[in-house]
């Protein structure tokens, strides 16, 4: 689809990928000197890199596309519009980034009438981008990427993750010990933005997760789809970045996985 150009006639993908590149500078130079600024519950927490991230992206935003939305966790979670909105999410994997687990990244999208359009993810570490516009296919640093060709969990790797909610990760546990040992292996990283990502990639065969917010998920289910690949809520249900809960895997593997859970207490 055509993308909103900003006055200084970028598109909105070299907007997004230009905070990629300013947020990648910020993290790097607080790599390993993390301090935590905030706790929002047990295992949720802040660190000023957040913070500093966020002011720049809403800053950058704000020039560039001043009648536009910004959602962001850490200042503007209930922001809404119906029309343009950025998505962003500073940090991804704030508990890894603070311990110096180098699993981490910033996350932005922007949808429109809250559908992504355009997604970009960057491993600031690793300095992988993976990019997508609506239409046009997903990218890993210009090249393009797809889903993998692995047909049922049996032969999948399969990621989880637990998010804030005891009772809701708990069910995470559950469904992984009912599944296990009929996969190749587990993982569960952190990180729910690159875990979408991944599976986009093709790094991962599927990806679980029962309590997201819009800045976890927008850019990532973009990803997916622009990969090839399905997400969608537990029960099968449209995806969207307002959906609690997600499943994302190439077509065959995501409908596998439906299959070997249907019946299993998914929600707390």
């Amino acid at each position: 689809m055509n993308q909103p150009v900003s006055g200084r006639g970028e598109t909105a993908l070299e907007v997004a990928w230009r905070c990629a590149d300013e947020a990648t500078a910020i993290l790097r130079a607080y790599v390993g000197r993390a301090s935590v600024a905030g706790v929002k519950g047990r295992g949720n927490v802040v660190t000023e890199a957040d913070l500093r991230v966020e002011q720049m992206v809403r800053a950058t935003l704000g020039e560039a596309f001043p009648g536009h939305a910004i959602l962001s966790e850490e200042t503007g979670a209930d922001e809404r519009s119906d029309e343009w909105m950025w998505v962003v999410d500073p940090l991804d994997g704030t508990k890894n980034f603070s311990r110096g687990i180098p699993h981490f990244c910033f996350s932005i999208a922007l949808c429109y009438r809250s559908e992504p359009v355009v997604a970009l993810i960057r491993h600031p570490l690793l300095n992988e981008t993976f990019s997508a516009v609506r239409g046009e296919g997903a990218n890993l640093d210009g090249q393009q990427m797809h889903v993998s060709d692995v047909e049922s969990v049996q032969d999948g790797v399969l990621a989880l993750d637990l998010g804030y909610d005891d009772r809701r990760a708990g069910r995470q546990i559950e469904l992984a010990r009912h599944l296990w040992p009929g996969m190749q292996s587990l993982r569960i990283a952190g990180s729910a933005a690159l875990g979408l990502a991944f599976v986009a990639a093709g790094r991962w065969d599927l990806f679980a997760h029962m309590d997201l917010q819009p800045w976890d998920s927008a850019a990532g289910l973009l990803l997916v789809r622009e990969a090839g690949g399905v997400a969608t809520e537990r029960d099968g249900g449209e995806g969207t970045i307002f959906s609690r809960d997600l499943v994302a895997g190439p077509p065959a593997v995501h409908a596998d996985f439906l299959r070997l859970a249907e019946g299993r207490p998914w929600q707390a």
